[in-house]
């Protein structure tokens, strides 16, 4: 395996192991880097990816650099890997909804998160994270989501989930794969504000989606967001 990286916006690199053994068409794991004066790393990806990981990054800047690390619910491939990152970079801290670390983080993470209220900005110093509780959505009670103001770059994690090894990004729709997808893995929560904090998101008008599995979507973001909430409409209880 190799992690590959790819500049996804300015200054947004996104980090992509490809694992054939998950799927039959395989799955990628990706990590974003966002190089600011205080550089973020969305996921953390497995501990076992680490060594790959860890490298890629090297690739761009030094791993000490790293400021904040961030992630979107509390699972293995989102942060599984989390407290070797805080060793790595001596100067690191997690930052996550105050939720997640109220009934999680503060007990797993290896030094103290910095806990963020919905709609919190943590300022990078040229780059700006929106915090977003999205609580269910994907899944998770804890579940956030980071919208990066400057260049409209929503850190989306598991939505819009797609299997195979496709382009680090593109400019073709990428909810008929999602779709599929979930058809096949019921991944998703249907929860009753699922369809409402979809389309919550849809109203920042995202001008790129950073995806955890499967190709970034740079363009027309509000429309792939409205389309998963259109179809998950018809999915949730009454």
């Amino acid at each position: 395996m190799e992690t590959r990286v790819h500049e996804i916006a300015d200054g947004v690199y996104r980090l992509s192991t490809f694992v054939d053994a998950v799927t039959p068409e395989g799955f990628t794991f990706n990590q974003f880097l966002i190089d600011a004066d205080e550089p973020m790393l969305f996921h953390t990806g497995m501990r076992g990816l680490f060594p790959l990981v860890s490298e890629a990054v090297s690739r761009v800047m030094p791993v000490e650099r790293l400021r904040w690390i961030g992630f979107g619910h509390v699972e293995a491939d989102e942060c599984g890997a989390m407290n070797q990152w805080l060793a790595a970079a001596p100067h690191a801290q997690i930052a996550y909804g105050q939720l997640g670390c109220d009934v999680s983080l503060n007990d797993l993470a290896d030094r103290p998160p910095r806990a963020l209220a919905n709609g919190e900005v943590l300022d990078l110093g040229g780059r700006r994270m929106r915090w977003i509780d999205t609580p269910h959505v994907p899944h998770g009670w804890e579940a956030g989501v980071f919208f990066e103001e400057a260049e409209g770059v929503l850190f989306a994690g598991d939505l819009l989930t797609h299997g195979g090894d496709p382009a680090p990004v593109t400019e073709m729709d990428v909810i008929s794969p999602a779709l599929a997808m979930e058809e096949a893995s019921k991944s998703m929560t249907m929860a009753p504000a699922t369809v409402q904090t979809l389309r919550e998101l849809a109203a920042l008008s995202p001008k790129a989606l950073a995806l955890m599995h499967g190709s970034s979507f740079r363009g027309d973001g509000a429309g792939q967001l409205r389309a998963l909430a259109d179809w998950c409409e018809g999915k949730v209880p009454a």
